[in-house]
């Protein structure tokens, strides 16, 4: 190895610190990252005889005889709570409800200016999940959808679980059903550069949490066969054999081993790597959590998606010279950035559009094409799966397609065409950033400091 490259893989690595820094500088600054503002005209004081008491009653009557004019009287239809426990918060495991704070802040910050969502931080001092689901209950009448957060498991699948069947709202875990519609996407197009067919791929999956659990019944919904998928967690390859594997005390897990693994391997990372063709990583943060030696060991044209936070499970450039063709991580500072933000507010915004009830897994595997398709038309290459988030059309066209699926599934309280859900889309979403932008330029949003990255 040169010097000069030895020095370039230095830079990557102080490049990636640099969010980290500026996030120490940025956030005591602005302390804070949203904020409610007025989306009414107050033209005079009189306005607030309408917009409040003695107005105010004629919506609140109407509202109580037809429960459904909410929507239209108030911004139910736009709301959406980021409720978390703090019990798993990115990479950094169980720091409580108040350190979860600015993650959930930053969530309504991507939710409001790329998919025109109010998305507004619920951080609970509760980590029971029969007190989650309560709290959430009690609050929902104020939402017209529940994002659920950085919640640890095994009661994450049991809160999305309860709170599905319980609320007639969409409730969604963008740590499952987020992370596995953006991965899909990816997978999708990796796989066209490559040439290579979703049926007919050998694909591993690192880690069976949340993401990964999801991913993986999202995968065989998309057309992979079954014995074509392998999954691993802490304790080695899932297979029939596994004797801590329990169908009531790890259903999802216990399911997966009895259907995938089609040899019934045995092992651990290294044994799941070995002969597949794409390997999903969702675990522990590296850079040593995957071995280049092991990845020597995948098929041509191998693709990796390392996605742990903040530090992915393998240096992309290691992956790259253990012989694998095409790696994606969960950060902005590499290429193909596998990353929720590219596919919830979207995917949210569509829901809210038709008013739907749940977000199905068609609905987010549709969103998943929709995400291959705009990439795919600004040209596909090893470093060009996916969309960046500056892309508004990925957006807007998630949003018409998971409508259209909501409706043909009968789960929307509003039809609308795909034109109308369209112009809906994109009037919501160019006047939230445009609101932004104006703001910025008339200084009432100030200008971050400099920031010593030295």
């Amino acid at each position: 190895m040169g010097e000069e490259e030895k020095l370039t893989k230095e830079e990557l690595i102080e490049k990636a610190k640099e969010p980290a820094k500026k996030a120490m500088e940025w956030h005591p600054f602005y302390k804070g990252k949203i904020e409610v503002s007025p989306k009414v005209q107050v033209k005079n004081f009189d306005d607030f005889g309408v917009w409040y008491t003695p107005g105010v009653a004629k919506p609140c009557e109407d509202i109580a005889e037809n429960p459904e004019n909410v929507y239209e009287h108030t911004n139910k239809w736009n709301n959406v709570a980021v409720v978390s426990d703090g019990s798993r918060v990115l990479g950094l495991g169980d720091i409580g409800p108040e350190a979860g704070m600015p993650v959930m802040e930053g969530k309504g910050l991507l939710f409001k200016y790329l998919g025109g969502v109010d998305a507004f931080p619920i951080c609970l001092d509760a980590h029971d999940p029969d007190e989650i689901v309560q709290a959430v209950k009690w609050m929902a009448p104020s939402f017209g959808g529940i994002n659920l957060e950085d919640i640890s498991k095994p009661k994450c699948f049991y809160v999305l679980e309860k709170l599905r069947e319980e609320l007639d709202i969409p409730v969604w875990h963008d740590d499952q059903q987020g992370t596995a519609a953006i991965t899909l996407a990816g997978i999708i197009n990796g796989l066209k550069v490559v040439d290579k067919e979703l049926d007919e791929v050998e694909i591993g999956l690192v880690g069976a949490g949340a993401a990964n659990l999801c991913l993986a019944r999202t995968l065989l919904k998309a057309g992979v066969p079954q014995e074509n998928l392998t999954l691993c967690d802490s304790t080695g390859l899932l297979h029939p054999g596994r004797d801590d594997l329990d169908e009531e005390k790890t259903p999802e897990k216990w399911k997966f081993a009895q259907k995938t693994n089609k040899e019934q391997k045995e092992g651990g990372i290294p044994e799941l790597i070995e002969g597949k063709d794409v390997v999903v990583a969702a675990s522990k943060p590296g850079p040593d959590t995957i071995k280049e030696e092991w990845l020597e060991e995948m098929n041509d044209d191998g693709i990796l998606f390392a996605e742990a936070n903040p530090i992915p499970e393998i240096w992309p450039w290691k992956a790259k010279e253990a012989g694998v063709r095409i790696v994606g991580t969960g950060r902005s500072d590499f290429p193909n950035q596998v990353n929720n933000s590219i596919g919830f507010p979207g995917i949210f915004r569509g829901t809210l559009d038709v008013r739907a009830t749940t977000i199905s897994d068609e609905m987010h595997i549709e969103a998943a094409y929709a995400i291959a398709e705009v990439a795919e038309e600004r040209g596909l290459d090893e470093e060009n799966l996916v969309p960046t988030m500056e892309d508004t059309e990925v957006y807007i066209r998630q949003a018409v397609r998971v409508g259209l699926k909501a409706i043909e599934q009968g789960l929307a309280r509003r039809e609308l065409s795909e034109e109308e859900l369209r112009e809906k889309a994109e009037k919501t979403i160019k006047a939230s950033r445009a609101e932004t932008e104006h703001k910025m330029e008339a200084g009432d949003i100030e200008e971050a400091p400099d920031v010593d990255l030295s």
